[in-house]
C-alpha cells in the first residue's frame, strides 16, 4: 500500500513561520518591528555577490539607480520602498523575503547548535562506524509509524518547529528499523517509503533553520530510500523538495531541470491518470514555472502554469486517491494562488487584483496557502497605491494569523511603507501598534 504526506511548502517560501525575534550575530537589537533592517545592507551585498553581480550590473536588472544600490550596501540607507525592494529581489532571482533577511523558525548559530539541532544531524547522518539498524520489535507497528510521521508534517506547516525537531530523531531511528527485514524476512518496501518520507521532513526542518546543504543530505538520502520503497509517487514528490531547496541556494537552472524532468517522466509513464499522480505532476509543475520566473523567463513560466491550470480541472474527475493529508496540494484553486503570487512578484499588480477577486478556495488549500494569498493581495493593493485596499486585507490576515503575521518579513515591511504615506487609511495605526513599528 502507497502512502503519502501533504507537503505544501511554495517554492520560496510557501511558510507558514511563526519566526522568532533573534538577536544579530555579534550584537544586539538587530530587529525592529520583526524586520532586520539594520541588515539589508549586508544581505544585499552578500546576495548580489553570489549572484557575480556589479552594483551597475545590479542597476541595470533591477532599474534600481546604482547610487540607492550604494547607499544601501554602504549602510547610508537603511530601507526603501517596497517596489524598490521588489525590483532588487527580482534582479537578484530571489524571493522578497530572502532580501528583507527573514531570521530563521528556530535559532541555529553554525558550529553552537544547540542539543537539539545536534540530534537531528546525528539523525540524519548516523556516525560512521555507528550500529546498523536492528529489526522493528515485535510491538512495531508500521500504521502507528505512519501516523506519526503524518503528524510530524501536519505540525511542521503550523510552524511548530520545537516540537518537530524534538520528534525527528525518534522518527528516523524507527523508520530505519522499519527497513531492516525480520526472522522470516519479508517486503521493506513500505518501510523504505516511511523512512523516505521522515528524512524528508528533515530535510524541509533543515531548510527552516537556514542549512540548506544538510537538508540536501537528508533528501538525497530520502531519494534513496524512495527507489526501495513500493510507492512510486514518493521519488517525484521528493524531487520536488529538492528544486525548492535549490531555489533557495540560488540554483535556479538546476530547480527548473530537475522538476521538469520529474514532471515529464510521470506523464511518459502514465502515472498523471490518477489524482495522485497528477497532483504531483502539477506541484513539480508550478515548481519548475517559479524557477523560469526568477531566471527572468516569464514567457516559459506562463506557459507552465497555463498548463498547469488547464490540468488541474481534471483532478475531481480522476478516482480519490485517499486522505488529501496524504498528497500534494493542486488544484484550480491552488494554480490560481501561485499565479497571483508571480503576478504580484514581477510588478503585475492589477493582474494579480483581478486573478484573486472572487476566489473560491477548494477544500484541499491548506491555511498556510490562505495566509499567503492575504499577503500577496496586501502586496498588490500597495503596489498600486491603494493603501485603504492594503489595510483592509491585513485586516483580514490578522484575524487568521496573526502570530504568523507579527513576525514576518514582508507583513512588516508593508505596513512601514504605508505609514510613511502622508494620510494614513483608517485601522493603520492599529496594525502599526500590533507589529510593533515606531508609530
Amino acid at each position: 500500500m502507497s502512502w503519502r504526506v501533504l507537503v505544501v511548502d511554495r517554492p520560496g517560501p510557501l511558510e507558514l513561520p511563526a519566526l522568532r525575534l533573534l538577536e544579530k550575530r555579534g550584537g544586539t537589537a538587530a530587529y525592529r518591528g520583526g524586520v532586520a533592517t539594520e541588515d539589508l545592507g549586508r544581505t544585499l551585498r552578500r546576495l548580489r555577490r553570489l549572484a557575480s553581480l556589479t552594483q551597475e550590473e545590479l542597476a541595470e536588472r533591477s532599474s534600481v539607480s546604482v547610487d540607492v544600490i550604494r547607499q544601501l550596501e554602504q549602510r547610508r540607507k537603511h530601507s526603501a520602498r517596497l517596489p524598490t525592494l521588489h525590483a532588487l529581489a527580482n534582479g537578484l532571482g530571489v524571493e522578497l523575503t530572502t532580501l528583507l533577511g527573514d531570521p530563521p523558525a528556530v535559532s541555529a548559530s553554525g558550529e553552537n547548535d544547540g542539543p537539539r539541532f545536534v540530534a537531528v544531524r546525528r539523525a540524519i547522518m548516523p556516525a560512521l562506524w555507528g550500529p546498523e539498524p536492528e529489526p522493528p520489535g515485535p510491538d512495531f507497528s508500521l500504521d502507528r509509524l505512519r501516523e506519526r510521521i503524518a503528524e510530524g508534517w501536519s505540525r511542521y506547516h503550523a510552524a511548530e518547529f520545537d516540537a518537530v525537531m524534538d520528534a525527528l530523531p525518534g522518527l528516523l531511528a524507527e523508520a530505519r528499523s522499519a527497513t531492516v527485514p525480520g526472522p522470516g524476512g519479508g517486503d521493506c518496501g513500505a518501510g523504505f517509503a516511511a523512512l523516505g518520507k521522515a528524512l524528508q521532513l528533515a530535510g524541509h526542518v533543515s531548510v527552516r533553520m537556514g542549512k540548506t546543504d544538510l537538508a540536501l543530505t537528508s533528501l538525497e538520502r530520502a531519494t534513496a530510500a524512495a527507489r526501495q520503497s513500493s510507492d512510486p509517487l514518493l521519488l517525484p514528490m521528493i524531487v520536488n523538495s529538492v528544486a525548492w531547496t535549490y531555489q533557495r541556494q540560488g540554483r535556479l537552472e538546476d530547480a527548473l531541470s530537475i522538476a521538469v524532468r520529474a514532471a515529464d517522466d510521470l506523464s511518459d509513464a502514465g502515472r498523471t491518470d490518477t489524482a495522485d499522480g497528477l497532483k504531483a505532476w502539477g506541484a513539480l509543475t508550478m515548481s519548475g514555472a517559479t524557477s523560469a520566473a526568477r531566471s527572468g523567463d516569464y514567457e516559459r513560466a506562463a506557459d507552465m502554469m497555463e498548463k498547469a491550470e488547464r490540468e488541474a480541472s481534471r483532478v475531481s474527475k480522476l478516482p480519490d486517491g485517499g486522505d488529501n493529508r496524504m498528497v500534494s496540494v493542486f488544484s484550480p484553486s491552488s494554480v490560481r494562488i501561485e499565479r497571483v503570487r508571480l503576478a504580484v512578484q514581477y510588478g503585475h499588480p492589477q493582474d494579480a487584483l483581478a486573478l484573486a477577486k472572487g476566489m473560491r478556495m477548494s477544500k484541499d488549500i491548506p491555511p498556510s496557502w490562505r495566509t499567503w494569498l492575504l499577503l500577496d493581495v496586501a502586496r498588490a493593493h500597495t503596489d498600486v497605491g491603494d493603501a485603504s485596499g492594503a489595510v483592509k486585507t491585513l485586516e483580514s490576515l490578522r484575524r487568521m494569523a496573526p502570530t504568523w503575521m507579527r513576525h514576518h518579513t514582508l507583513a512588516v515591511a508593508i505596513v512601514r511603507d504605508l505609514w510613511v504615506l502622508p494620510n494614513h487609511p483608517p485601522g493603520l495605526r492599529p496594525l502599526a501598534e500590533f507589529l510593533g513599528i515606531d508609530a
